[in-house]
């Protein structure tokens, strides 16, 4: 055996040994990886049990849409079980809090052909569903006598078995637009709500109207204000940056609007940042029209706060913050803005989009005071029509791909707030391109990945 002295020969053996068991090593590091995601994500379906949507479908319509509603419950961080309702056992409904099924009728009131089955093997029979809370959109054609005959069925049969309904049976008469778009209304409504099935709503209470201002004039979008609240009794409640308030408005007080509190209880107000809503014939909507033009300064609201434990910032306190928002979701990242510069922590990044700088650029003076001060170190705009090609924070995130992954690497939690079309998709899907989907769903199960859209 020769041994060599030639320091520059032992210098390439060393790193041609070292690249080997690189190669080796890789394949290794990668499936430990993807064991490991794996295990997240079934960590966090066991803590939070998927929703069932189901469907039965003749001619593929009923199908489509519940393939629509998974992704749209997906996109909003709800593990989610897509499958037909043949394929549900009566244990899946015994274990199931939340489902939503999705069901048309054949004929004279009969069910569809691949929920034939279903009907058979559970709708006869008696089966104990007290904990399962469900919503049922039924597709039909009036020109039958049995109009949505399956999709009523269902429903009473559920009632009577004690599920409690989400909100009342949607029907659609021949794909009905305006009846599908309701369902998907409810549906924005239940992302908000959806980490407490259970939840016991507290009685409203009596807040004032202190102050309204229009925060975009000229701006090519819709009106938005910003509206601070306070308690008529003084005693102002606790809360977190992530939690949400519900406002009865006075013409329909059966159907509370969810907002995203913008203010921490060291601001002594609850801040609500309002889009307005107008119809097509110029009315606005029952609570955005009352709390942006038609409730006075003074006047009195009935409101109520609840906790959103899914966008509360929890174990991630601590963490590196990257915050990524679109329009009124600036809303919730405020919350949690105010809630880290308070609490001295100063890992923050804000990656925000809007129409153009001039009219939409929300909280602007607050924001770069905060950037200003290096409170906000990282910040990065998105003025979508202030250039010629379109820019949206998606793009920021690509165009900031390593950064981003840097940030990860240290810690960081990612946080969503805005519109659940266009935005949050195209957000994930760029995260999903930089980082993989297993590492993306791990970062989820862990909670690290978390959005409030709408």
């Amino acid at each position: 055996m020769i041994f060599t002295h030639d320091t520059t020969r032992l210098a390439l053996l060393a790193t041609l040994s070292l690249s080997y068991a690189g190669v080796c090593l890789a394949p290794w590091l990668r499936a430990r990886a993807k064991r490991r995601a794996s295990a997240a994500a079934r960590a966090a379906l066991a803590n939070h049990p998927a929703w069932l949507v189901a469907y039965a479908s003749q001619t593929g319509n009923a199908e489509e849409l519940a393939t629509q509603t998974a992704h749209s419950l997906q996109l909003a961080g709800i593990p989610v079980r897509l499958c037909a309702l043949a394929e549900l056992t009566a244990m899946d409904l015994q274990q199931a809090e939340r489902a939503l099924f999705l069901v048309s009728t054949y004929g004279e009131g009969d069910a569809p052909d691949n929920a034939a089955a279903f009907m058979g093997r559970l709708m006869t029979g008696e089966l104990a569903l007290p904990q399962l809370h469900y919503g049922v959109l039924a597709l039909g054609d009036r020109s039958y006598g049995q109009f949505c005959g399956f999709g009523r069925a269902l429903d009473a049969w559920l009632a009577t078995q004690g599920a409690s309904r989400l909100f009342q049976r949607i029907e659609v008469d021949r794909s009905a637009s305006a009846a599908i778009e309701q369902w998907f209304q409810h549906l924005s409504h239940l992302a908000g709500t959806s980490d407490a099935p259970d939840w016991s709503a507290p009685a409203f209470g009596d807040w004032k109207l202190m102050q309204r201002q229009l925060l975009n004039p000229g701006s090519a979008g819709g009106a938005i204000y910003h509206v601070e609240l306070a308690p008529v009794s003084g005693s102002l409640p606790d809360w977190q940056s992530g939690d949400l308030v519900q406002v009865a408005a006075p013409a329909d007080p059966s159907q509370p609007r969810e907002y995203s509190i913008a203010s921490i209880p060291r601001d002594g107000r609850v801040h609500l940042l309002v889009r307005q809503h107008a119809h097509p014939d110029g009315s606005l909507g029952l609570a955005s029209g009352w709390l942006t033009a038609q409730a006075q300064v003074g006047e009195v609201l009935q409101l109520r706060l609840r906790q959103h434990k899914r966008f509360r910032l929890e174990d991630n306190a601590q963490r590196p913050l990257i915050l990524i928002g679109n329009g009124s979701g600036i809303a919730g990242l405020r919350g949690h803005l105010k809630s880290r510069v308070l609490a001295g922590q100063r890992r923050n990044w804000l990656i925000f989009g809007e129409r153009n700088a001039a009219h939409d650029f929300h909280y602007r003076e607050e924001i770069e005071g905060w950037h200003a001060s290096g409170d906000l170190p990282r910040l990065d705009l998105a003025f979508s029509r202030d250039q010629a090609e379109r820019t949206y924070v998606q793009d920021r995130l690509r165009g900031n791909a390593d950064e981003i992954t840097l940030w990860l690497q240290q810690g960081a939690a990612i946080y969503i707030c805005g519109s659940l079309a266009g935005m949050a998709g195209g957000v994930d899907q760029a995260l999903q391109e930089m980082l993989g989907r297993s590492a993306l769903d791990a970062l989820a199960a862990e909670g690290r990945y978390r959005r409030d859209v709408y």
